[in-house]
C-alpha cells in the first residue's frame, strides 16, 4: 500500500492597503503624531457623505518625476499612498511518494517575493482552509504539533503517527521562526529546514518587515514536510492541503 502522491495547493490573496494605511511619522510625542508636515499658505480637509479630500496650496517643488530607475512623488499630498506587490507562490507536489505501511518522509517547497515602498513595512500570514490541512477523500494527516509553545527546531514524528508541517525561510521571517542554532523564537538565525509548525485555520504570521524594500523585493521560501511513522498505517490516496497567503501593510 502506498500513497499515490501528496499535493499542496497554494492560493495567494493580496490585501492592498487603503489610503489611510500606516506610514512612518515625521514628528511624534507621547500623545500625538504628525504623519506628514507641510509649509504652505492654504489648505483644508473637506468631506461629504461619500468622499473626503485634502488640499494644499503654496508648496514648492511638488509633483511627479521619474528616471529609468527611480520615481518620486514630491510634496505633502503626493506621497500619501503605498504600493504592495507579491509574486504568486506555485503549487507544491511533495516528493517522494510515501509507503502507506512502511512509512516515510516527503518534502516540497514554494517561494514568493514581496516588494513595497511602505516605510513601515508589511506582514505575510498563512492560513489553512481546513483542519487538519492535509486531507484525502478517505483519510487525513494530522497537523504538526510542536512539543512547546514555539515551533520545533527539529522535525520529529512518533513512529505510530503521521504529521504535516511547514517552516518559512528568508531574511524577513517572523521572530517565531528565527533561532539560535538549537531553539526557535529566540536569536536571529535562520537555520535551513528548522523551526517547524503545523498549519491552522487561524492566520499565522510568517514574514514581518519594518522597512521598504522597493529596490529589489524580498524572497521567502515555505518548506513543507509530511512524515508517516514506520508503525503507522496511512490510507493510500492523494492528499491535498489548500492554504492562503495574505499580504498586509504595517
Amino acid at each position: 500500500m502506498s500513497f499515490k502522491h501528496l499535493t499542496i495547493s497554494i492560493s495567494v490573496l493580496v490585501a492592498l492597503c487603503l489610503a489611510n494605511g500606516a506610514f512612518a511619522q515625521t514628528m511624534t510625542s507621547g500623545t500625538y503624531r504628525i504623519q506628514s508636515d507641510s509649509i504652505n499658505f492654504a489648505g483644508n480637509r473637506s468631506t461629504s457623505t461619500n468622499y473626503s479630500m485634502e488640499d494644499t496650496a503654496g508648496e514648492i517643488a511638488t509633483g511627479e518625476s521619474q528616471s529609468s530607475s527611480f520615481k518620486i512623488k514630491a510634496g505633502y499630498q503626493q506621497m500619501q499612498e503605498t504600493i504592495l506587490s507579491m509574486t504568486a507562490a506555485a503549487d507544491v507536489t511533495m516528493s517522494p511518494a510515501i509507503g502507506g505501511i512502511t512509512g516515510g518522509t516527503a518534502n516540497g517547497s514554494t517561494s514568493f517575493t514581496v516588494t513595497t515602498d511602505n516605510p513601515a513595512g508589511y506582514t505575510v500570514t498563512i492560513k489553512a482552509s481546513s483542519t487538519p490541512a492535509l486531507q484525502s477523500p478517505l483519510d487525513t494527516i494530522a497537523d504538526y504539533a510542536a512539543t512547546a509553545a514555539n515551533p520545533d527546531f527539529a522535525f520529529s514524528v512518533p513512529a505510530s503517527e503521521s504529521r504535516f508541517a511547514f517552516t518559512p525561510e528568508g531574511t524577513d521571517i517572523a521572530a517565531a521562526f528565527k533561532d539560535n542554532g538549537s531553539s526557535c523564537n529566540t536569536g536571529s538565525g535562520n537555520t535551513s529546514l528548522a523551526c517547524w509548525a503545523g498549519l491552522s485555520t487561524s492566520a499565522q504570521t510568517i514574514v514581518s518587515r519594518t522597512s521598504a524594500n522597493h529596490t529589489s523585493g524580498t524572497l521567502t521560501t515555505i518548506n513543507f514536510r509530511v512524515q508517516s511513522g514506520s508503525s503507522h498505517v496511512q490510507t493510500a490516496g492523494t492528499y491535498v492541503a489548500t492554504t492562503t497567503l495574505t499580504l498586509l501593510p504595517l
